[in-house]
């Protein structure tokens, strides 16, 4: 049995997990195969909460150069055993930057941010002054870049004027890391500031690492591939490691092996087949992967009580702006699609990896390809036609259909709020089954079903269009007479008006009509009207209602009337 050290959540430091005595799982080969492969310049693209900011945390402190040495931190880990390798460990001048904060809502606050970025890495630098092979006019720059005075131009070149100052002061060149690159080129884009911070971006990038003499390798991290035309223009030197691609797929999330130790470890091996429904399904390349996030968050709960179920934790995390934007401007196709996705059908589509945040209103084709590297869909097939490869994508698991599911029913919600839809209320009270069967399929033709869960599914699409009414009030699954009836309508504050309607969903068409007599001879015979009696309703509303994907059948069984 393994010590059951405490689980690293939201700790992104290296040092301070290993220091501390967190449960780490051991990425370290990654380094090795970074010095292999002899990467120039890598972008890993990974969706959110994948590790990306450890391990390049992993990364800075293998490679860095410091006065106190950090080798005691990969002692007994993977990389350790390869002593080629740790020979490089401590020898390099490093430059780290993350730019995961710089989401502000305007370009003025964001290029803002930028400069205390830059401003905090010189000041972890600021001790390359006392060399005196810094010139005066360096050291006046150096300054004004750390006290955030100097002219804007400065901070297009102030990674690589870092980084040539730091080569006069260690004689080795630079190695830099930059976590999180597009983060600001995703929160411009839905800001309405894009151009602006592509051209800060670009300029910043092309001066640090395509023209820079002074750079040893330099690694970036980031959710998507932008396309080299709009960021990495002339970037010959740039490997993107994306997650199709061959390399590195296991370096980031946790692969199966990694649970099982895991699991062994905290004696939760009975939670494997619930952690692998709600949390597995990544596909990188051909190595299948968990949500690191989302495991250890419900591990860290399933310790201190075995009962805990598991639940979302990604989707209160990530930015899903995407999948809202997939889903409010959805054409027909895209809305079937995405039915199809939650009931378990693949979308067939194309990949495009050189895409850009400012291209996903050019083709509604690239969407998929933003969902597919973003998280929100798995590969799981392909078929190559001529020169053109498809491929076959689904949901990878239940944490990220619940993303997609809360995402419809918000848009929901919104799309009932600003219709009066007072006349599906009118329809019902008057059990006038012709007006409502209409409005109904309407309704069921324009909306995003979720088919996977039929029942449910149907009574929360009812009864959101009946809510919300001034005056009335709507009740579900409620005991009367000899069962419980599905739904009442009914006068919160008078007595005058009530409707009950009993739902049935059938898998045929020609089904439709016998279920929703069925539903009426329910009503009467189970005596459903019996509680609506008791609070003296004057006229109550009797409706069969029946569902068949998207289509809807009503009957009307009159409206009774009594007086007391």
């Amino acid at each position: 049995m393994m010590e059951r050290k405490p689980l690293p959540i939201g700790i992104e430091d290296f040092k301070e997990v290993i220091d501390s005595g967190y449960y780490f799982v051991d990425k370290t080969l990654m380094i090795k195969d970074l010095i292999v492969n002899k990467v120039k310049v890598g972008l890993f693209t990974r969706p959110r909460r994948f590790g990306k900011t450890l391990n390049m945390s992993m990364i800075q402190r293998f490679f860095e150069k410091t006065d106190e040495s950090n080798a005691y931190l990969f002692d007994g880990l993977k990389i350790s055993e390869f002593p080629e390798c740790m020979q490089y460990q401590g020898q390099y001048p490093v430059i780290s930057l993350s730019l995961k904060s710089m989401k502000q809502g305007s370009y003025k606050d964001a290029f803002h941010m930028f400069k205390v970025l830059i401003a905090r890495e010189y000041d972890r630098h600021k001790d390359i002054l006392k060399s005196g092979k810094i010139s005066d006019s360096e050291r006046d720059l150096f300054h004004s870049i750390l006290d955030q005075k100097a002219e804007d131009a400065f901070y297009l070149d102030s990674i690589k004027f870092l980084s040539d100052i730091m080569v006069k002061y260690y004689n080795k060149n630079v190695i830099i890391l930059i976590d999180e690159y597009d983060v600001p080129l995703e929160n411009a884009f839905y800001q309405g500031f894009y151009t602006d911070m592509v051209n800060l971006i670009r300029s910043v990038f092309e001066s640090a690492l395509k023209t820079n003499p002074s750079l040893d390798r330099a690694f970036l991290t980031g959710c998507l591939r932008v396309s080299k035309e709009s960021i990495f223009t002339g970037l010959n030197n740039l490997q993107i490691f994306s997650i199709m691609s061959t390399k590195f797929d296991d370096s980031f999330g946790f692969t199966q092996e990694e649970i099982n130790v895991m699991l062994e470890c905290y004696d939760l091996t009975d939670k494997s087949s619930d952690i692998a429904h709600w949390y597995d399904g990544y596909k990188f390349n051909d190595v299948d992967i968990y949500n690191p996030w989302s495991v250890l968050n419900y591990l860290s709960e399933a310790v201190e009580k075995s009962s805990a179920l598991c639940k979302p934790y990604w989707s209160n995390t990530s930015s899903n702006e995407i999948v809202k934007r997939l889903i409010e401007e959805s054409n027909d196709r895209t809305k079937n699609a995405i039915e199809e996705l939650i009931n378990g059908t693949p979308v067939k589509a194309q990949i495009y990896e050189d895409i850009t945040y400012g291209t996903i209103d050019v083709n509604s084709e690239y969407i998929w390809s933003f969902l597919l590297f973003t998280g929100y869909l798995k590969v799981t097939a392909y078929e190559t036609i001529g020169d053109e490869t498809y491929y076959e994508m689904v949901i990878p698991n239940t944490e990220v259909k619940s993303i997609y599911k809360n995402t419809i029913r918000a848009w929901f919600e919104k799309k009932i709020n600003t219709d009066s839809r007072t006349d599906i209320l009118e329809a019902i009270l008057k059990a006038d089954a012709e007006k409502l069967e209409d409005l109904l399929c309407t309704w069921m033709v324009n909306t995003i079903s979720c088919f996977d869960e039929q029942e449910n599914y149907y009574h929360g699409f009812v009864t959101g269009l009946v809510s919300g009414f001034n005056g009335y009030m709507v009740v579900s699954n409620r005991e009367s007479g000899n069962g419980r009836f599905d739904l009442v309508v009914k006068q919160r504050s008078k007595w005058n008006y009530a409707a009950i309607l009993e739902f049935k969903i059938v898998d045929k068409y020609n089904q439709m009509t016998k279920a929703c007599e069925d539903a009426l001879k329910q009503i009467e015979e189970k005596d459903y009207e019996a509680s609506l009696r008791d609070e003296q309703y004057e006229n109550i509303a009797k409706l069969g209602v029946c569902f068949c994907q998207k289509r809807c059948r009503v009957k009307s069984g009159g409206v009774d009337r009594f007086e007391y």
